[in-house]
């Protein structure tokens, strides 16, 4: 095992835990049909790991990069690109593939519990735009990482992706894997028919989401150049931009999460619970204070198709993860309710840090003590239906 820390405070869960596939996964998993067209890693040219999507070399996961997708910690991340050496299947942090390794990690952490997202799924949605397949690829992972958790004593908590560019098959996807054992549902900040999240195409995603009476997620993923525009002019430019990137890679789930309030999904889906995932925690209150102003001051907000300001759906209705290191967080929690907030450590990601632990301590301690638990752990366990 990595080097760990154990958290001082009692009762945390990860809202925002990941694994890494096996490389396998989708050759054994997805329906026969569609075997010869599965995700897939591969060796280029220079030997080097890059993700095959469809029979096609990926365009945006190449050139080693698949090989940096569990390196949380390490800082060496272009070298291990570069390297043949290193692999996929070869470099994977203790605890991102095992199960039984997972909870090893979670014990010596002092975390009860951890909501489980995927990896290698958060970079194929971009390049594939073919429906059908992408509905084969999200069945084939869900049917995997249901199996995965159900061995974990209820505290690794699986959640299924669902791929939206064909709604109705989503929805039935969403029934299968809740089936087999799925507690939550997540999408992407995008769709290929560049219809908003929000869209009435997706009611029937929502209407499925609310029945089941599951959290509805949005998490960041790599997305097409189209929905980040040409602003920064080209990739030279872009190249440089290595914090602008870091703080601006959420901004599709911000987006997509207020095209909610947009077209009234929370007035048509009053059950409907949202959770905004990876995308920091403090914006929030800006976003809150913004809309309610559009809405409740302004001509603009008479147009809104909303019965009460969008903070009043937020407090009942929407819960947000927040990094550890995020020292806003506590105010955000006063303004607006401790019980809509809860931490992520993303494990085990790169962009993320390894000291997570060290900074969920204090940050935890900036809390009152009433509302630390719910933070920790308590608002994830509700939310989730956890036991443990």
């Amino acid at each position: 095992m990595h080097e760990t820390h154990r958290l001082s405070w009692d009762g945390a869960v990860d809202a925002d835990g990941h694994i890494l596939e096996p490389s396998d996964l989708w050759e054994r998993y997805i329906e026969p049909k569609y075997r010869d067209r599965a995700l897939r890693v591969v060796k280029d040219e220079n030997g080097l790991d890059e993700l095959e999507i469809d029979g096609k070399p990926s365009m945006m996961a190449r050139r080693g990069m698949p090989s940096t997708l569990a390196a949380m910690g390490r800082l060496d991340l272009g070298a291990m690109a570069r390297d043949p050496e290193v692999t996929y299947d070869n470099h994977a942090a203790f605890g991102s593939q095992d199960p039984k390794e997972r909870l090893q990690v979670l014990d010596a952490e002092h975390i009860d519990a951890a909501v489980i997202y995927t990896t290698t799924g958060l970079l194929w949605e971009a390049e594939l735009q073919d429906a059908e397949l992408s509905q084969a690829y999200t069945r084939a992972y869900n049917r995997w990482i249901c199996e995965w958790c159900s061995d974990s004593g209820g505290r690794l908590i699986p959640t299924a992706h669902l791929s939206l560019g064909d709604p109705e098959a989503a929805a039935a996807e969403l029934e299968r894997a809740v089936g087999e054992g799925a507690r939550g549902v997540y999408v992407a900040p995008f769709t290929h028919t560049a219809k908003p999240l929000g869209h009435r195409d997706h009611d029937v995603v929502f209407a499925a989401a609310q029945d089941h009476d599951i959290p509805f997620a949005i998490h960041p993923t790599f997305e097409p150049q189209w929905t980040k525009g040409a602003r920064m002019g080209a990739w030279e430019n872009v190249r440089e931009l290595r914090l602008t990137a870091s703080v601006q890679a959420a901004d599709g789930v911000r987006h997509q999460f207020t095209t909610l309030f947009d077209y009234g999904v929370f007035d048509r889906f009053p059950r409907l619970k949202v959770l905004v995932l990876e995308s920091g925690g403090g914006w929030i209150g800006y976003w809150l204070d913004r809309m309610d102003g559009i809405y409740g001051h302004t001509a603009i907000g008479q147009r809104v198709p909303l019965e009460n300001p969008p903070s009043y759906y937020f407090r009942e209705r929407c819960w947000i993860s927040c990094d550890p290191d995020e020292r806003s967080i506590p105010a955000m929690a006063d303004l607006f309710g401790a019980d809509r907030f809860m931490w992520a450590s993303d494990f085990p990601h790169a962009d993320h840090t390894p000291e997570y632990i060290h900074d969920l301590d204090e940050l935890a301690g900036m809390f009152p003590d009433e509302s630390r638990r719910k933070f920790l752990g308590d608002n994830c366990r509700e939310l989730f239906k956890i036991d443990v």
